[in-house]
């Protein structure tokens, strides 16, 4: 279903499988085909399996190791048009099924960025920080096996020494007017050129890409077929392999899925509507928090006083925490993705402090809304976050609008997303970026079935776009829960409407008859 069509030799196979043996994988009868003529040093490679604790500074190779996990590397083409050119290391983590007798197949995780992924195994076995739940049963049937994607974390990572502030000043920047625009245009033009001493990679940097990867993956673990779980940009990369590689999809969960249309340079660009309804609902909350938080007794009189904070921040910018909030920072700082009373009462105590420093008080931030405040302002490189790959990602997969589309764009909605328009409009480095797509993008349109999860009031990823993907994949069922604010829903959510569907079809390989709405227990 893919550009590359050619299979692999039976010596491929067997070098799959006798690696596998380390992980109790059986060995298939055939690997469907799915790349052109490889090389053998591409196709025939071994992955040789090592321990994941690798230094004390790797706490994620760590996290690995301690739910016996195994970790190795591959070599994938940078351009698998040109196979047998440069190269670039994947890394791979893989825990066997704890009852291989029961064994079901493997299952990739792709806990979404995109960026590293590889815990994505360790999540699944022993749950994920803030006292969210594993997936037990899927540990003891699956083998569980999880990537960084090209470029991230141990993959070949791709920096282009992007100072934190720098790239935030755009990313969670909302300019007010033209010359906050054209401020935003040159901090674009100065990242994009950093970027450029890399312009053999970029182009190649793309889900198209992270998807052959995947496959290429797929044939040496020995495997005919894979099963999948994928949160946001991963719904994304899984939807890509299915319209790419169907053939060889067994069982596919896609959370928090994003509009197939969507991923690229704008991504954020239909977003606004949602974030601005989610953070509603925060408000709603937070009347009902009034006699902690002060800001007013109804919903609309808690919005109102974040437009009356925003607007005293766009007339006197205060100091707090020894940053200089300005009327461009107040969007990025207003945004939720978790709808949690601990969240939201964290987010709660970040509003009241903005509210009482426009109006000139001195505050006391807790301690991680100082964090948060302090990456604006951070002038050295954080290469764990990978600003740089991930913008590679997007200017790889779709070509970006000019720099003038984007000011257009901004001022014909101020009117109506006040707040959030310019924000999910903004100007990427990709309007600038030094090298195209090498090839057009995946259009998402196949009948193999996917099981589709999400909350009806994702801020991340609107309902809409979930509905658009639904709609592309038509083989497809979704589990939908209604009234909620949140970004992430399987293993994030405590439900078992949605618990029960999702394990039933990786586990027992049932789709539900129809499309499920689940309400919050």
């Amino acid at each position: 279903m893919g550009i590359f069509t050619s299979g692999r030799s039976a010596a491929a196979v067997a070098t799959g499988c006798a690696a596998a043996a380390v992980i109790g994988c059986a060995a298939p009868e055939q690997v469907a085909p799915s790349h052109g003529t490889l090389p053998d040093r591409i196709g025939n490679q071994r992955i040789e399996w090592h321990d994941c604790d690798t230094s004390p500074e790797d706490a994620v190779g760590r996290g690995l190791a301690a739910v016996g996990a195994r970790c190795g590397e591959f070599q994938a083409p940078v351009d698998y048009a040109r196979p047998f050119g440069p190269t670039v290391t994947i890394a791979v983590a893989l825990r066997p099924a704890s009852d291989p007798a029961r064994r079901l197949g493997t299952l990739v995780v792709e806990t979404g960025g995109p960026g590293p992924s590889r815990e994505g195994v360790s999540m699944l076995v022993e749950g994920h920080e803030g006292g969210y739940p594993a997936a037990p049963e899927l540990a003891q049937r699956y083998d569980l096996v999880a990537l960084d994607p090209r470029f991230f974390g141990a993959s070949s990572p791709l920096e282009c020494g992007w100072p934190t502030g720098e790239y935030l000043a755009i990313a969670q920047g909302a300019p007010t007017d033209r010359a906050g625009f054209d401020r935003t245009v040159d901090v674009a033009r100065d990242l994009a050129q950093r970027c450029a001493p890399h312009r053999e990679l970029l182009p190649h940097a793309s889900t198209r890409a992270v998807a052959r990867d995947l496959d290429l993956l797929r044939t040496l673990l020995g495997q005919q077929r894979l099963s999948y779980l994928g949160w946001s940009w991963g719904s994304y990369l899984g939807a890509v392999y299915l319209q790419m590689f169907g053939d060889n999809v067994d069982r596919m969960v896609l959370d928090s899925a994003l509009d197939p249309r969507a991923p690229g340079p704008d991504l954020t660009r239909a977003t606004a509507p949602a974030t601005a309804a989610a953070l509603a609902d925060w408000a709603r909350w937070a009347a009902d928090h009034d006699p902690e938080l002060g800001l007013g007794t109804t919903q609309q009189a808690v919005l109102a006083e974040v437009d009356a904070l925003a607007a005293r921040i766009a007339e006197r910018p205060p100091m707090v925490a020894g940053i200089t909030l300005t009327a461009d920072m107040v969007p990025g700082l207003l945004l939720t993705v978790d709808d949690t009373d601990e969240s939201y009462t964290e987010f709660g105590a970040l509003v009241r402090a903005l509210s009482d420093a426009s109006r000139g008080l001195v505050v006391d931030l807790p301690p991680s809304s100082v964090a948060k405040l302090a990456v604006y302002a951070e002038t050295e490189v954080i290469p764990e976050f990978g600003f740089s790959a991930t913008v590679a990602n997007q200017c790889a997969d779709r070509a970006a609008r000019d720099v003038e589309a984007h000011y257009v764009d901004i001022e014909e909605h101020r009117a109506a997303e006040p707040l959030f328009g310019a924000l999910a409009r903004h100007l990427t480095p990709c309007a600038v970026w030094p090298t195209r797509p090498a090839e057009p993008a995946t259009e998402i349109d196949t009948s193999a079935p996917a099981l589709l999860v999400g909350a009806e009031g994702d801020p991340v990823a609107p309902i809409a776009g979930q509905r658009a993907l639904r709609e592309a994949l038509s083989g497809s069922r979704s589990v939908t829960m209604t009234g909620v604010f949140r970004h992430g829903v399987y293993l994030f959510e405590p439900s078992r409407c949605v618990d029960t569907a999702v394990e039933r079809y990786l586990l027992d390989g049932v789709l539900p008859a129809a499309d499920i709405l689940c309400r919050r227990e």
